[in-house]
C-alpha cells in the first residue's frame, strides 16, 4: 500500500481496510470519515477526546496507513479544506490561519518556491513515467478517428491547450467544454474508434467522470491524466498517467501536466511526419 497523497485517496483506503482494523482503529476511522473539518483544525488532543480514544491510538491509526505520525495525515485534511474554498483570497487566508509557521507572501519568494517545486515535479515526471505507456498513448492517438478532450475547472486550461496543439496535426480534436449546458449532447457522438482524453485532479469534476462513463459504454479507448490510481477516472482508462503536480501552500501548479501533454503532441507530430500510423 502506498501512502495516500490526497484526502479522497485516504478515505478510499480507510473504507477498503475498515473490516480488517482493530475496534479502536475502526472507531478512529468512523470519526475521521465523518468529521473532516475537525481533523483539519483541531489538535490531536481534542480529536482524541472527541473520538473517545487515547492520543496514542491516533498515532497507531496514522502508522497503519503508512504515515509517520497523525500530524502528517492531518495535512491531507487541511489541504482538502483549502482546495474546496473557491475564492483564492479566502484560500490564502485560510491557509495562513492553519499554518503555525510563516508562509511566503512576497512575490519573489512565491516565484522561487514555485520554480523549485515545479523543477522537482518535472524531474519526477520524467523518471517515473513508463516509456511503453507513452508509446502506446501516441499509437492510440494516431489511430483515432476523433480525439475528444475533457478537462474542467482547473484542468480546463491544459485541456484547451491540448485541443489547440492537436489542431495543428493531422487529427480531429474536439474540446468537451459543455458550452451552453450541451455536454451530454457533445459526448453522445463518441464512437468506438474514437479516443477520449480525460484530465482531472482531486476533487474530481463530476462532469469529467460522466464523460469517462459514457466513453466506456461507447467502447472508445481512454487516456486518463490524474493524480492517483484510485481516481474514479482510472477505472475507465486504457492508459492512466498519474501526475504529481508541484504545490505551494494552498495552490497547485499545472507544469507537469502541460509537459506531459506537450510531449505526447510532439511525439505524435514526429510519428505523422515519418509516415507511421
Amino acid at each position: 500500500m502506498t501512502t495516500a497523497s490526497s484526502l479522497s485517496e485516504l478515505q478510499q483506503q480507510i473504507r477498503e481496510r475498515y473490516d480488517s482494523l482493530s475496534k479502536r482503529l475502526q472507531q478512529v476511522s468512523r470519526y475521521v470519515l465523518d468529521n473532516t473539518n475537525s481533523v483539519a483544525f483541531d489538535t490531536v488532543a481534542v480529536i482524541a477526546e472527541q473520538a473517545d480514544v487515547p492520543p496514542s491510538t491516533l498515532i497507531r491509526f496514522a502508522n497503519a496507513f503508512d504515515f509517520t505520525g497523525f500530524n502528517e495525515m492531518k495535512q491531507l485534511f487541511r489541504m482538502n479544506l483549502v482546495e474546496e474554498t473557491a475564492s483564492y483570497s479566502d484560500r490564502a487566508r485560510l491557509f495562513r490561519e492553519m499554518e503555525s509557521e510563516s508562509v511566503p507572501e512576497a512575490p519573489i519568494e512565491i516565484l522561487r518556491e514555485f520554480a523549485r517545486s515545479n523543477a522537482q515535479a518535472l524531474q519526477q515526471l520524467a523518471s517515473r513515467t513508463d516509456p511503453d505507456m507513452l508509446q502506446r498513448a501516441v499509437h492510440l492517438l494516431a489511430e483515432a478517428d476523433t480525439i475528444y478532450i475533457a478537462g474542467l475547472r482547473r484542468s480546463f486550461s491544459v485541456a484547451t491547450y491540448l485541443t489547440y496543439a492537436l489542431s495543428h496535426l493531422d487529427c480531429r480534436p474536439i474540446l468537451l467544454d459543455g458550452m451552453g449546458g450541451m455536454l451530454r449532447e457533445q459526448i453522445s457522438r463518441i464512437k468506438g474508434r474514437d479516443i477520449v482524453i480525460s484530465i482531472s485532479f482531486s476533487p474530481y469534476a463530476e462532469e469529467t467522470v460522466m464523460v469517462s462513463e459514457t466513453a466506456a459504454k461507447a467502447g472508445a479507448k481512454q487516456i486518463v491524466i490524474t493524480d492517483s490510481q484510485l481516481s474514479p477516472l482510472a477505472t475507465f482508462s486504457d492508459l492512466c498517467f498519474v501526475v504529481k503536480e508541484a504545490q505551494v501552500d494552498a495552490f497547485r501548479s499545472q507544469s507537469a501536466t502541460l509537459c506531459l501533454l506537450q510531449s505526447l503532441v510532439v511525439a505524435l507530430a514526429y510519428q505523422q511526419g515519418n509516415g507511421h500510423t
